[in-house]
């Protein structure tokens, strides 16, 4: 008989955990990350809709957050031929799975953050 592996400890539990929180604000830690994926919550759109809709994000990083998000899986890009050529970005699996995550994290500020003053 194969003797059973120990039961993790909270030391081990707590590092999976911290490993895994880790890895999630790699990405959501990078600003205006989490903002993107918010706004493509409702359904695809296009660069300068996003850009309209994320007042402050420049182009570059708007366009460097977009990469990095099609990259991970968590956002597809979509080029539409035209007359125009348009291009379209929309949430993957991956990314609507991210959704309630997110609600939790806007209501915690909602409650426990202060409003900036612009």
């Amino acid at each position: 008989m194969t003797p059973k592996p120990p039961a993790p400890t909270e030391v081990e539990c707590s590092k999976r955990l911290d490993d895994a929180l880790t890895r999630a604000f790699s990405v959501l830690g990078k600003r205006w990350s989490a903002v993107v994926l918010g706004c493509l919550r409702p359904g695809p759109a296009g660069f300068r809709e996003l850009s309209r809709a994320i007042g402050g994000v420049s182009d570059s990083v708007l366009s460097d957050r977009l990469s990095e998000l099609t990259e991970m899986g968590l956002v597809t890009r979509t080029v539409c031929e035209g007359p125009p050529v348009t291009v379209s970005y929309q949430l993957t699996e991956r990314g609507e799975a991210l959704m309630p995550a997110l609600d939790q994290i806007s209501r915690w500020a909602r409650e426990h953050l202060p409003v900036e003053k612009v």
